[in-house]
């Protein structure tokens, strides 16, 4: 088949009139040609990091969706599902993702569980690295998140990196705030990227010491407006990621955004485009094409080059999104699970103190980080609570793999003044988190959690919301329109209940997430993420 329209030569960065050939998937001919076809042809999109279980759908759900946006490959963690299930749930993303011409590159996780100091389902270790990077669907090394055992030489850490080099395969980064030697020991190490930069110089310095520093714009976590100014000097080290993309969100765009709000900025389109499409591919090898003669046809025709709206997708030649249609089918899947908790009573839910002051997290917005704060306690009956006019919640976690007592702590920012809201969606374990303004209304939310083995949900004294997540407790089985819908509807009765946070949800599953600083809450206990070790709730 023949392709025409403005083709954008990022290499060479030129734009010219043009008429592309495929043939048996790949790029035939490019050729100049004179025509009237205004539409711009360019290499498909890739997001350089994501977690698909974020998106709260199967990888051959999220493809149907992804090519509306002119994405045609992911460099994919599957690390939440593997704290669910093993070396299982990453062979299930695998299989599941090759239903559709969708070009997913999974890694091998290096870190399930992500610490010691949290109860997952499964165990991966330095043996099951080298078994999954063995097969040829691994692509990489997945984020080493366990930077202090990097740092302090921890023998089964260093042997899941010995792994990767060992079968020449990338290893991906994630070390948040970690600078100077510790840095420069991490990256020597031959960790290679890192997507958790949340300032400017932070990204500076890494990118001075060599790594590849990643963009990253999701659902909670929001990083563009800090690092885009590295974007100009820094192009062929840098690339565009989502890390954590929820379902709403996700109908609504993906790296086409980033690169439309790159392009506002002034930047050079060829930069943007560089980062957006080029340096993923050539960091991981992906085999995607890149608008070269001989390549795969992986290509989309985009309206302009300033909102890079999506008129038609191609992998490997073959038409998979045109018109506003995704050609990707839904493909039938078997649904695993790993859900053995009871419902529990409101009494476990009681924290008996007579402290005066306590530690809180406080939760902020568009971040992975928390602070720890001080607060005053609130006291009835002998039991710590809710105090709704400070905006100090209570909020708990609970270990859904085993029957055991839920950790609790109190957390700020959430703003709800009514009801409770929670979800087995929780970093990095996959445990029961839930916030609410009574011991009665968490309970009520985590119950219809462990009724469902799965979700997110909303409740309040007389109504109650749920959407399940039945896959691994973290992903749904229906569509993306579907379960977008659904997400919606639950976030906005989660603003109805109080919450003022732009992704109650999103930010609540990362309230857990132990190796962020500075406190978190693990289904074990409050966790100080700066010393990495426990610490007390009354103070």
């Amino acid at each position: 088949m023949k392709l025409q329209g403005q083709i954008v030569d990022i290499f060479n960065k030129r734009i010219f009139k043009g008429e592309i050939t495929f043939k048996d998937g790949r790029i035939d001919s490019i050729v100049e040609t004179e025509h009237d076809v205004n539409h711009y042809i360019l290499p498909g999109f890739v997001d350089s990091h994501i977690h698909i279980e974020s998106s709260m759908l199967v990888p051959s759900e999220f493809a149907r969706v992804a090519v509306k946006h002119g994405t045609v490959a992911t460099v994919s963690d599957p690390h939440e599902i593997a704290n669910v299930l093993g070396i299982e749930g990453v062979e299930f993303m695998i299989e599941n993702g090759k239903q559709t011409p969708f070009k997913f590159n999974f890694g091998a996780p290096s870190c399930v569980p992500a610490t010691s100091f949290e109860s997952a389902g499964a165990t991966i270790d330095s043996d099951g690295v080298r078994e999954l990077m063995e097969n040829p669907d691994i692509k990489y090394l997945a984020e080493m998140m366990n930077y202090p055992g990097v740092i302090y030489d921890d023998e089964e850490v260093l042997k899941k990196i010995h792994w990767a080099k060992h079968f020449n395969k990338p290893v991906d980064g994630h070390a948040p705030g970690l600078s100077g030697q510790d840095l420069t020991k991490y990256i020597q190490s031959g960790i290679s990227t890192d997507h958790e930069c949340f300032t400017y110089d932070e990204g500076l310095e890494k990118l001075q010491k060599g790594m590849k520093v990643l963009i990253r714009e999701g659902s909670a976590a929001k990083n563009f407006e800090a690092l885009i100014d590295l974007l100009p000097e820094h192009f062929e080290n840098m690339m565009f990621c989502s890390d954590d993309k929820h379902p709403d969100d996700l109908l609504l765009g993906h790296i086409n955004q980033l690169c439309a709000r790159a392009v506002a900025k002034g930047i050079d389109v060829f930069k943007v485009l560089q980062a957006a499409c080029v340096n993923p591919v050539k960091h991981y090898s992906l085999d995607v094409g890149l608008l070269k003669t001989g390549d795969k046809a992986d290509c989309i025709v985009v309206e302009d080059l300033k909102d890079f709206k999506t008129l038609q997708t191609y992998i490997d030649g073959k038409l998979v999104f045109d018109n506003g249609q995704s050609k990707i089918s839904s493909t039938p899947f078997q649904v695993l699970n790993n859900f053995n908790t009871e419902k529990k009573s409101v009494t476990d839910f009681r924290v008996d103190s007579s402290t005066e002051k306590i530690r809180v997290i406080e939760a902020l917005e568009g971040q992975l980080i928390t602070n720890e704060l001080i607060e005053v306690a609130t006291i009835e009956s002998g039991n710590l609570v809710s105090n709704i006019d400070k905006d100090v919640l209570k909020m708990t976690v609970v270990n859904r793999y085993n029957n055991d007592r839920p950790a609790l702590a109190f957390i700020k920012s959430f703003g709800l003044k009514s009801g409770a809201i929670a979800s087995s969606v929780g970093h990095d374990s996959h445990n029961i988190i839930a916030v609410g303004v009574s011991d009665a209304m968490i309970c009520k939310a985590v119950n219809l959690i462990i009724e469902n083995k799965g979700g997110i949900c909303a409740v309040s004294e007389t109504d109650e919301l749920v959407v399940p997540l039945p896959v691994a407790g973290i992903m749904s089985d229906q569509d993306a329109e579907t379960i977008g819908n659904q997400y919606a509807e639950l976030d906005k009765m989660a603003k109805q209940l109080g919450s003022t946070l732009n992704a109650p949800y999103m930010t609540l599953s990362f309230m857990a997430l132990l190796v962020i600083p500075s406190l978190k809450l693990s289904d074990k206990g409050l966790f100080d993420g700066t010393n990495f070790a426990f610490t007390s709730l009354e103070v």
